[in-house]
């Protein structure tokens, strides 16, 4: 009668849990269906809005057939490159940000956190003084160059022969950035003409890029973005502790440099493409963890679409509000990204990666 009575006892149990397992599982992938759909209306919106307003009815027609007139123009030569590399750089971004927050177990982290995009500015400084670089396309190379090279020195110096901690990595990054920032200052104080190209690029924008660009950086992205995506299990380990994800079979070290070279790929193709844009790795990962929880495998996938969201969205943003000019996309990310940093500050608890 015992072991009827705990047959009967455990089953229900078991029902539940499997019924909480399915329906957690449907809501993820019903919020994530969510987050595509508004990301593609977003994306037409970016299409259509700017100096010239195209009717959304008249936008789906000339993607498809380009009939010459300067509705298609304004469709095809400058808002599909935009967009494109809006949907890329967002990606990218997100990803990065949620990445970095994961793998130094910081839920206030960047990519900027590490120095990562500090380097890539310090490269594309580098590029413009020293090689008379101006194109942006141009910018790539230095710019994944400069990102990689202090994600090597942050990890090196942080963990100074022992196993690097993400204390001592913070500290690290901190410090590269500030020498980092000091010598850009020192460069463009010293070199005005550099300072003048220099100055439109670090603002953060979407604008003036070529299809070109994208192809460009298109591969880096995909490599980045396919690391980041095989990393979320391994993460999901790690966030309990180093000697946890060990004993579970994971390989700590090699979970590390991948997130890290993924972090330098993503950071340096997008700061390349775009400049420098803020706020946008820091808040998107937050906003994924509040659809998903804590598992970083979905954590990883929301924030490969809603940053994209959060990206174009402020592009367009930027082309309403200041019609017929408009404000770069880097402005005004960080104006929308200030408040979420003093909210997330002022939380007594802020949600763990």
């Amino acid at each position: 009668m015992a072991l009827v009575g705990d047959v009967g006892v455990g089953e229900p149990r078991r029902a539940d849990a499997d019924l909480d397992w399915r329906s957690r599982r449907w809501w993820r992938w019903s919020g994530l269906v969510v987050v595509i759909a508004v990301l593609a209306l977003v994306c037409l919106l970016s299409l259509a809005i700017g100096a010239r307003t195209v009717p959304l009815t008249s936008v789906w027609g000339l993607m498809w057939h380009d009939n010459g007139s300067d509705d298609a123009f304004a469709v095809h030569d400058v808002r599909i490159p935009r967009t494109v590399l809006g949907l890329l750089v967002g990606a990218a971004l997100g990803l990065s940000g949620a990445l970095m927050q994961a793998l130094v177990r910081n839920p206030l982290a960047d990519p900027g956190l590490l120095g990562v995009n500090t380097g890539a500015s310090a490269a594309v400084v580098v590029a413009i003084s020293a090689f008379g670089v101006t194109a942006p396309g141009a910018y790539v190379w230095f710019a994944i160059a400069g990102a990689g090279a202090v994600s090597v020195v942050v990890y090196l110096l942080g963990g100074s022969g022992r196993p690097g901690t993400p204390d001592r990595l913070v500290l690290a990054g901190l410090a590269i950035s500030a020498a980092l920032g000091a010598f850009v200052s020192a460069v463009l104080i010293l070199d005005p003409q550099s300072f003048d190209a220099f100055r439109f690029w670090a603002v953060g924008s979407l604008t003036g890029r070529k299809i070109d660009v994208v192809w460009q950086i298109g591969p880096f992205l995909a490599v980045g973005i396919a690391v980041a995506m095989m990393l979320g299990r391994s993460l999901n380990a790690m966030a309990m502790g180093d000697q946890v994800a060990r004993s579970l079979g994971v390989h700590v070290k090699r979970t590390q440099v991948g997130a890290a070279v993924s972090i330098a790929l993503l950071c340096g193709a997008a700061t390349a493409a775009a400049g420098p844009i803020v706020f946008v790795g820091l808040a998107v990962p937050h906003l994924a963890r509040l659809m998903t929880g804590p598992d970083q495998r979905w954590v990883l996938l929301y924030a490969l679409f809603i940053a994209p969201v959060l990206l174009i969205g402020a592009d367009v943003i930027g082309r309403i509000v200041a019609r017929p000019g408009e404000l770069e996309v880097g402005i005004v990310t960080a104006v929308l990204g200030a408040p979420v940093l003093i909210a997330l500050t002022r939380r007594r608890r802020i949600a763990m990666p």
